[in-house]
This record gives structure tokens, sequence and C-alpha cells, in this order.
């Protein structure tokens, strides 16, 4: 059974200033960060809603939004005769006034008068930047089932992660009982819940939250009239146990929280797997972005390994080993990329314009020749020369420099970096 979508409407959190993913949030907003080498981060929870019959989204952002809003105007247009819509709410004021969003509850609370232009009975509450895919009306129907006033998506979790989520301990009714956030090891025992015998089998005993909430319409306008409260997982969850009634929905799918860089690249290499674990080839659960008029890419002497080719690429590399390449991507001759992923350009440099940079010896847009690059992110539109040396790994020490930052021994290329002949890094 498919819920009434006009019963619910979808509250999508794009976020902070992004600071763990620097340096990819320089210039955007997390939820623009490109994923897949064709997609956005926001187009996850956004294609989550559209593929459970929920089409009224809003999406909350307030740092670098307007790559985002571009995307989302010319991604998300749907016919003038529905109700659907995905809207931006971006916060107005300046990075210096104390007054912006100082949390994911304050973002909501200073959006109600937005939502409540709108009927609806329930409000699902998502993140920006978690890969997965879950049907949310096996979940609201769970909420209607039991008369949950909040109901928290929930993943079963080992002894080894569980100190990193806020952890929820559930009774035989699945609902739960006591809330803790960041519980150090020696508390754990304390802290199982019932779980399948599947993930028992897993060892994954204790139930994380996984920042998915639904609340009914009465109740998040009480709770938002609070201004005290500012955060939905250190505020408003713990205070709400044991006087609302909270239903634990429990999900043993694929889910990861992609709010650094490791965890960043490594969702994204993951896509090269045989069978990855976030599958972009369902049927049923389509991932949407937005569609572009780009040319099949096409490839000279190049050998390709698993690795994810987006469409518009011009490759001359001599290999591509375990790599995503994103849209529009250029790759000169005897170039080696392995374990990368290379995010593509926004445009195509014309014949002219590349033969007046070649005139004036300067880098033509994409990777020269003879590079070899690899356990490296490189964002859009860089001017990588030939011959350079690329090589991340964890003999490398953090660092921030001009044109590059590394992080957990990954090296991030800067959107828009210049990157001279020979340049060595690693």
């Amino acid at each position: 059974m498919k819920s009434n979508k006009k019963n619910v409407i979808a509250i999508i959190l794009g976020g902070g200033q992004g600071s763990r993913l620097y340096p990819l949030t320089v210039s955007r907003s997390k939820p623009a960060v490109p994923i897949g080498g064709k997609y956005r981060l926001v187009d996850i929870p956004i294609s989550n809603c559209m593929n459970s019959d929920i089409y009224r989204m809003f999406v909350l952002t307030q740092f670098n939004s307007a790559s985002l809003n571009a995307h989302i105007k010319n991604t998300y247009n749907f016919s003038v005769f529905s109700h659907a819509f995905v809207d931006i709410l971006a916060a107005e004021q300046t990075p210096d006034n104390p007054t912006w969003f100082q949390g994911t509850s304050d973002a909501v609370r200073q959006c109600m008068p937005h939502f409540l232009n709108h009927d609806f009975d329930y409000a699902l509450i998502l993140s920006g930047d978690q890969l997965y895919q879950m049907d949310f009306n096996d979940m609201i129907e769970e909420h209607i089932k039991h008369e949950a006033d909040i109901t928290i998506a929930t993943l079963p979790v080992n002894a080894k992660d569980a100190p990193e989520f806020g952890i929820l301990k559930t009774n035989n009714q699945s609902c739960i009982e006591s809330f803790i956030e960041k519980p150090a090891k020696e508390l754990l025992p304390d802290w199982k819940s019932d779980v399948s015998e599947q993930m028992k089998s897993e060892g994954k005993d204790y139930l994380a939250s996984m920042g998915i909430y639904i609340f009914n319409r009465k109740l998040l306008i009480e709770l938002m009239a609070n201004p005290d409260t500012k955060d939905f997982g250190k505020e408003i969850i713990p205070q709400a146990v044991g006087n609302k009634k909270i239903l634990s929905y429990q999900y043993e799918g694929y889910w990861t929280d992609i709010g650094n860089i490791d965890s960043f690249f490594e969702a994204n290499i993951g896509l090269t797997d045989d069978v990855p674990k976030f599958n972009l080839f369902d049927q049923d659960n389509k991932i949407y972005t937005r569609p572009r008029l780009l040319p099949p890419s096409k490839f000279k002497n190049t050998l390709i390994d698993k690795s994810l080719i987006s469409e518009g690429c011009i490759l001359n590399a001599k290999e591509i080993k375990q790599s995503v390449i994103g849209i529009r991507s250029r790759i000169g001759e005897g170039t080696i990329i392995e374990n990368c992923y290379v995010m593509g350009n926004d445009l195509y440099q014309s014949i002219d314009d590349m033969n007046e940079d070649i005139k004036n010896n300067k880098n033509l847009v994409g990777i020269g020749e003879r590079c070899f690059i690899s356990h490296a992110l490189v964002d859009k539109n860089c001017r990588i020369g030939n011959d350079v040396y690329i090589k991340g790994g964890s003999h490398l020490e953090d660092v921030s420099h001009e044109l590059y930052a590394i992080k957990d021994g990954i090296v991030v290329i800067k959107k828009g970096a210049v990157i001279p002949d020979n340049y060595k890094i690693g």
C-alpha cells in the first residue's frame, strides 16, 4: 500500500558549512557536492522521496547555495497541473549574523511558516549527506499503524561502530525507551536491542539513529514553539524519550553517512565494485538527476577496469582502474588513473580556446599526458599538466595547500586548480 502523498511533506536538511567535506565545500553547499560522476548529493534523498511517491519537498540550506539552486531549478520541473515541488529554503542572514540556523531543529523552526502553508499530517525529516535507498512508505505505514508521535529510522550496528552514533534502546514493541549520544565502549553491554537473527549473526546488536525522522504535524508545531532547542539528535529526540511514543523503524540495507572526505571517497569508489552495496542500476529505485544533452564518451587505446565512466568524456588515457570518471572529463595519452574520483568539467573547451591555450603555454582543462594519479579526488574544472605524479596513501600527513588538500591519505585537488607540468604530490 502506498501512503497518500498529500499527507506527507519531506524536509531535507542541507547541513551547515560542511567543514568536514572541505575543500569540496569551499564554493558549494554540501547537498550540491557531485557524487557518482553525474549526480549531486541532494539527488539521493530527493530520489528516495520520489520513489516513495512523496513529491512535496523542501531543501534547507544556508551556505553557498547558488549551485544547489541552479541544480534543483534545472532538474526537478514537475507538471504545472501537479502539486509536486522541490523548494529551497535558504537562510537569508549574513555569515556573521548569529541568527543563522543554529542546528537542525532551529533550521526547521525558522522555516515552519513555509511548511504550514501546506496541508500535511506527517513531516519526514531527512539528511542531505547520506547514501542509501529506502522506501519511506513502509516507515510511514508503521508510524501510522503504531499511532506513534515520532518514528526514527534505526540501523543495527556493531560494538566497533556504536560509539560514533546516537544509540537507542527499544522495548518488545519496538518503542524507544532510552537514548545515549555516542556511548563509551564500556557502557555498550547495557544498550543492546532486539534485532533480527541476521543482524545478531553479524554482531550488530545496537540500534543507531540514522537521522531520519517522522513527526506528526501537531507535535512538530508544539516542539518547534520552544526556541531553546536547536538540534534534533542532541536535544529534541533525547527530551522526547519517555514523554512521547517514539517508534524505532529498523532498516537493514546499505546506508552510509558521507559527511567527511574519507567516507565520501570510499562511497564513490565503492560504486565500482562488481556488486556495489549502493545500486545505481535498480529499475525500481532510480536515482534522478539533471538530464544533460551530452554526447557518448569516447576512448582511444584505453584499458578500463572496474570503473564508472560518465557521459561526454574524451579519454585517451593508458589505464583507468577502479575509478569514477565524471561528466565531460578529458584525460590525455599515456596517463594512468587508479583508485580515483575525477569529477569532470562543467563546460567543454572549444578547439579555438584549446589552440589559444597551447599557444600561450597554458594547461588545457582536464588531465594531461603521461600522468600517474592514484588515491585522489579531482574536483571539477581542474587543469592538470603533463607528467604530473600524484599518489595518495596513508604515508601522507594531512595538509592544506593552495592547490590541494590531503585528508586521511586522500589527495583532493581543489576545484579549478591549475597543476603545472611535472608536479609531484606523494
